[in-house]
């Protein structure tokens, strides 16, 4: 190997470079051939370099957050769910509204489609190194009172009240909110600390009047639903659910299958 060649490296090496390092010979042999200054073989190492890094650490957003799901904007058909306004979902999809700090809120039946866009967001907002959490509604206030008990409350709550973009999933799906009176004031504690200083993303089925009798506290919920609606873009999906479309197709196909055997 040529000493100079073989000294790059090392130096490569030594500042932890290491997809550069992977990709230098290829790229000399390649600027050799096709007659390229050097100095687009550094910006060209520089790039790989860069990309690779950026990519880890969405990875690692992305995994912070919590995101078992990676919903995909383009994914979502919406020939099908025309209660959805795809312009308005696509502003959204440009984040402008985690600059204005402010929250979205998409409410409508189950199955229409709310949580795949918030996850949706969510994944973009990770691709926009975004510091981003995932949670159901049932799960952070279980996480909110299990910290009650064992006085881990205030690094807890900082789980949720940190991030750039926190997505609260299916509110309201859940009976186990209503367990307890206090499962108001710790969500109002989270959406307090939030409001106006960073975006919050929520879906939910029931109505805000509803709120009060699924959180137990009517009073607390009165001002948690002030403070969400505030600040907040709401949008309101009224149309047909995917999931029983899929299934009513499918058992559509499951009977034009038998029916075809019983023919033979």
């Amino acid at each position: 190997m040529d000493e100079t060649l073989k000294t790059i490296k090392n130096y490569l090496r030594t500042l932890k470079l290491f997809h550069m390092e992977k990709a230098l010979d290829g790229e000399l042999g390649r600027a050799a051939a096709e007659g390229r200054p050097v100095s687009l073989v550094i910006e060209r190492l520089l790039a790989i370099e860069a990309g690779a890094r950026i990519e880890g650490r969405i990875q690692r957003r992305i995994k912070d957050a919590k995101l078992a799901e990676r919903k995909l904007l383009e994914d979502f058909d919406f020939g099908f769910q025309k209660g959805v306004d795809k312009s308005q979902i696509m502003e959204l999809a440009t984040l402008s509204f985690v600059g204005r700090k402010q929250g979205v809120i998409l409410a409508g039946n189950s199955g229409t489609g709310k949580s795949h866009i918030a996850k949706a967001l969510l994944l973009l907002g990770c691709r926009k190194l975004y510091r981003c959490r995932y949670t159901t509604a049932s799960a952070m206030l279980g996480d909110l009172m299990a910290s009650l008990c064992d006085g881990t409350i205030e690094r807890k709550l900082k789980d949720f009240t940190r991030p750039d973009i926190l997505l609260i999933d299916e509110v309201g799906f859940d009976r186990l909110e209503q367990e307890s009176s206090r499962n108001a004031s710790l969500f109002f504690k989270v959406i307090d600390a939030r409001y106006c200083k960073v975006s919050t993303i929520l879906t939910t089925n029931i109505n805000f009047k509803e709120l009060g009798d699924y959180l137990g506290d009517p009073v607390i919920t009165t001002c948690l639903v002030d403070r969400m609606v505030h600040h907040s873009i709401i949008i309101n999906i009224d149309g047909p659910s995917w999931r029983m479309h899929e299934s009513a197709k499918l058992n559509r196909q499951s009977k034009n299958a038998i029916s075809e055997v019983d023919h033979d």
